[in-house]
């Protein structure tokens, strides 16, 4: 996945005629979509029992959501403003969708999403006081997204796990496994993110209202 601030949308795109915020039909922005629309497929699919297709959904999922970055990155005029925006906003539903999802089944406890949200939420309360310091958000770093890679590579694992038979127990291990370390890494992100917060704090001026109009 890519994080805000670094999605598809960033890609250099060389000799492109037309400015990145007059693309809409875009392959990138295509795939963004589709995963959108897979959401409430993979809700249903889940409702119904039907395990084996709601991993596909996640595996497709998954899959387009690397290719639509590497799109826009090596083809030219594939990137734009609107995927700026999209892409990170699909990963995120995908974060509260899928495990809140895996937990209404008793897939996954919900504990663990409780701790996952309350990262998110904590640090969506900071986003006001960057704002105030004339900042819109902080670089994501690489520990976050290989935390995000680490749980969205674990939940159809887990889900795959759930079968009766040996290989879906080896692999139902191998998807806690990766839950485990992302949730590790998501919350030590986590942490880091609060201690650039307070640097940002300690460093910058709080910019007055009057001083904002007149930047």
């Amino acid at each position: 996945m890519e994080p805000p601030g670094e999605s598809e949308a960033t890609g250099d795109s060389g000799s492109a005629p037309l400015d990145a915020g007059d693309r809409v039909l875009t392959i990138p922005n295509a795939l963004s979509v589709l995963r959108l629309f897979l959401v409430p497929v993979f809700i249903y699919l889940l409702v119904v029992d039907a395990n084996a297709l709601a991993v596909a959904v996640l595996m497709f999922s998954g899959f387009s959501d690397w290719a639509d970055g590497k799109i826009a990155r090596l083809v030219d005029n594939q990137s734009s403003r609107l995927g700026a925006l999209l892409d990170p906003a699909v990963d995120r539903i995908y974060m509260v969708v899928i495990p809140v999802a895996l937990a209404t089944v008793g897939i996954v406890p919900w504990w663990f999403v409780v701790v996952l949200l309350a990262r998110d939420v904590l640090l969506a309360l900071t986003l006001p006081i960057l704002r105030s310091r004339g900042l819109t958000a902080l670089d994501v770093t690489y520990l976050g997204k290989a935390a995000t890679f680490a749980l969205m590579s674990g939940f159809p694992l887990v889900l795959l796990g759930q079968w009766d038979a040996l290989w879906s127990r080896v692999i139902l291990a191998t998807g806690w496994a990766f839950l485990g370390w992302g949730m590790a890494m998501y919350l030590w992100s986590g942490v880091l993110y609060l201690v650039q917060v307070t640097m940002v704090v300690q460093r910058l001026p709080r910019r007055s209202r009057v001083g904002q109009r007149h930047v």
